[in-house]
């Protein structure tokens, strides 16, 4: 028999074992990570037992009349494990149903999991949104390399390695989040009227809760910081979180320097680099300086995939029992 029930605190332990061990894992769909803006986001996350066995996990806020998986973060849908087939998922998705039309929720607003962060394939759950009638309300472009397929910097980029290595700059781990964050905070001000989706004081909370998984890398000449790329780094997957370079560092070639390190030496056995996402607007803006530099690396386009469910007062899909 399969059942539903709201996150609750007594659940933390349960909850963080399942989502360590899912095969398209994250270690933001930690609940130490979920909750740090537990001030914004009115929690409504899920779990699914199938005769009382934890059998998958839904990250998820309420906004109004809608469910949203999950709005602090980039993505977020059904968390599962290698059990998870298709059958199984489609009763998954029965039983959400029969839960948001008992709740008075009216809307599903689901960030699918990109393929690049699955150890397995875990794509049952587009499969199930198909089937419901979703339909897709946002497609973000991220650029992707897989180390083991890379393919040669564009000529442009290993230029201004050299250009940086022969100016004297050295790549370097780094703990100085206080001299990157203001460097971060004025290109993002300058160059995109915009602020980082944390403040100073979140990130150093969450990588003294995560120091294996949120990793500072940056680019000095001297003892000067020039660039500095912030990584969350996942089992399949480094991600550059936040990218940021000062005026000195973009002449040197500073940035160019760090990520062909990155690439090459720091990640060189991870299977994927992913750069993040160069879109606006929903998807439909697409920065083209933005991917150019990404693109002259090796990386290759990946979608992040949003899609938005009206809840029917009674499902039009076949509902397994």
């Amino acid at each position: 028999m399969l059942s539903v029930c709201r996150y609750s605190a007594e659940k933390k332990a349960e909850w963080d074992a399942f989502a360590r061990t899912a095969k398209n894992a994250h270690f933001f769909f930690q609940r130490d990570y979920l909750e740090y803006h537990a001030d914004r986001f009115v929690d409504h996350s899920l779990l699914f037992f199938q005769d009382h066995k934890l059998t998958a996990l839904l990250p998820a806020n309420v906004s109004g009349d809608k469910l949203v998986s999950h709005g602090g973060l980039t993505f977020g849908g059904f968390l599962v494990d290698a059990s998870m087939t298709t059958r199984r998922m489609l009763e998954l998705f029965a039983e959400l149903m029969r839960y948001l039309r008992a709740n008075g929720l009216t809307q599903l607003i689901y960030k699918c999991i990109p393929h690049i962060y699955h150890t397995l394939p875990a794509e049952e759950d587009r499969y199930a949104l198909f089937l419901h009638g979703a339909h897709l309300s946002r497609r973000d472009m991220t650029s992707t390399i897989e180390i083991q397929a890379k393919l040669p910097f564009q000529e442009r980029r290993r230029r201004g390695a050299k250009k940086a290595k022969s100016a004297g700059v050295c790549c370097r781990a780094s703990e100085d989040l206080q001299a990157f964050w203001p460097l971060l905070e004025q290109n993002l001000r300058q160059s995109h009227e915009t602020r980082p989706a944390h403040s100073l004081a979140e990130i150093e909370l969450l990588h003294r809760r995560f120091p294996d998984n949120i990793k500072l890398f940056g680019a000095y000449l001297d003892e000067q910081l020039l660039a500095g790329v912030l990584v969350y780094e996942n089992a399949p997957v480094a991600h550059a979180q936040y990218i940021s370079a000062s005026e000195e560092g973009k002449r040197l070639g500073a940035l160019d320097a760090l990520f062909a390190w990155l690439i090459t030496e720091v990640y060189n056995e991870k299977p994927r680099f992913d750069f993040g996402i160069s879109t606006e607007d929903n998807g439909r803006l697409l920065n083209e300086g933005l991917i150019d530099q990404k693109e002259g690396f090796g990386a290759r386009g990946v979608v992040h995939d949003h899609y938005q469910l009206e809840v029917a007062a009674e499902s039009t899909v076949a509902e397994a029992s």
